[in-house]
């Protein structure tokens, strides 16, 4: 399975003649998931105060990256009636702000108008917020509330965050994005404060879990865990009590496998880049292989979760990553973890329908099949760095009047889930 490739002109008939795909075909009974995954899910979607594993894995099984949804990217009606069709239940990078804090407030007063009209399609969704590796210049436009103050253990005092005091003292990463834009160094008093602040923000805004994006560019200083743990018992310390149930779910990426201190895993599950492999002699295909790049199968880090229970490996995501345009678009062994030329998101869209529905076909059942913690976390909105078209979002909504750049691959994406659920009812 590793050396398995599909070529985007190649039909289906195609693809079963020469043995490399079996189950490709969207074959079988349609079977509506949104009707039958409670049904088929034991342990279903509740939890309060903690979460089973059964129910954790029930969610990250029906994970889909929705980057924007709650900050202004695409029609927000139709993105609920295609998340609601699909059965989709965790709903990635929703609150997904990269820098621009001084729009920050503003974002998240629009995000607690939009998420009860979230909640009203589906209450056991779970909308994903992001505290990523980056702080700019704009913090400095944002009053420190006097609660975080307190909160942190620090002096009650008028004034705005600093941005020079959040990064590392030694220059490390300072203007790593662009001038102005920095890693933050997570050891800092001001950085704490910060996290807090925006954990308890998101909470408050109807949030239930945040992506902590690349921690291991910000622990340079905090090797053992402490301050991230600090950090993390606050705002889970605060959701406890106002959470909408009583519980933050937190992950981020982790490339060397997971962060566990004594024992304690820090996050309630892991997630990752997919790490796509370029086929350079196919033009433009692409697989899945364990031991590419840092790839995480088989790696994710086992230990005491949050909520109580013990695992060799916890559950983790894989997602179609973005992160740039390399200087060799459309061109194979562009070098590091390109995928001709393009990341991962923007391959993908740069293939046709046909290609693309096919492929996450074969990449869920090579995850699940190369390591059973892992889940593929499907694309649904998402920046693309390298233009197609002349767009410069992927969406994988049917074309409408609402939504007229819709990539159509919500059928697909529905239509493995129907498969699984399928598939669990079979053998029950």
């Amino acid at each position: 399975m590793n050396n398995f490739s599909i070529r985007m002109a190649g039909t289906v008939c195609g693809l079963l003649a020469i043995g490399l795909f079996a189950g490709l075909v969207f074959s079988g009974p349609r079977v509506d998931a949104a009707e039958t995954q409670q049904a088929s899910r034991p342990g279903g979607y509740h939890f309060d105060g903690t979460i089973s594993r059964e129910v954790l894995e029930n969610y990250v099984s029906r994970s889909i990256t929705m980057e924007g949804l709650l900050n202004g990217r695409g029609d927000l009606d139709d993105n609920i009636r295609m998340l609601k069709t699909m059965g989709a239940k965790f709903i990635g990078r929703s609150l997904c702000l990269w820098g621009g804090e001084a729009n920050l407030l503003a974002n998240l007063e629009r995000a607690k108008q939009q998420i009860p009209r979230v909640h009203a399609a589906d209450p056991e969704m779970v909308l994903q917020a992001c505290i990523f590796e980056i702080v700019t210049t704009q913090v400095e436009q944002v009053p420190v509330p006097d609660w975080a103050f307190t909160a942190l253990g620090q002096p009650v005092e008028k004034r705005n965050f600093r941005y020079a005091d959040m990064l590392y003292p030694n220059g490390r990463f300072k203007d790593h994005w662009q001038p102005g834009h920095s890693v933050p160094d997570v050891s800092r008093p001001e950085t704490k404060l910060w996290f807090y602040f925006l954990g308890v923000s998101y909470i408050d805004a109807g949030c239930e879990a945040i992506h902590f994006g690349q921690t291991e560019l910000m622990n340079g200083n905090d090797k053992p865990l402490e301050h991230y743990s600090q950090v993390l018992t606050l705002i889970r310390a605060y959701a406890a009590k106002h959470a909408r149930r009583h519980m933050l779910l937190c992950d981020s990426h982790v490339p060397s496998g997971g962060l566990v201190r004594d024992g304690q895993l820090l996050m309630d599950f892991h997630s990752f880049p997919l790490r796509i492999m370029e086929v350079p002699d196919k033009p433009e295909e692409a697989i899945l292989k364990v031991g590419f790049s840092d790839g995480i199968y088989n790696r994710s880090k086992g230990g005491t979760t949050f909520s109580g229970w013990k695992c060799e490996h916890l559950p983790y995501l894989v997602e179609i990553d973005n992160w740039g345009v390399s200087n060799k678009p459309s061109q194979a062994k562009a070098g590091s973890i390109w995928i001709w030329g393009y990341d991962e998101i923007s391959w993908f869209a740069h293939q046709n329908k046909e290609y693309r529905a096919n492929w996450l076909r074969y990449a869920w059942d090579w995850v699940r099949k190369t390591d059973p913690n892992g889940h593929l976390q499907m694309p649904g909105s998402r920046t693309i760095r390298s233009p197609l078209d002349g767009r410069r979002w992927y969406y994988a909504n049917t074309p409408s009047a609402a939504v007229p750049n819709g990539f159509g691959d919500e059928e697909a994406i529905r239509a493995i889930w129907a498969a699984d659920e399928a598939t669990r009812q079979k053998a029950k």
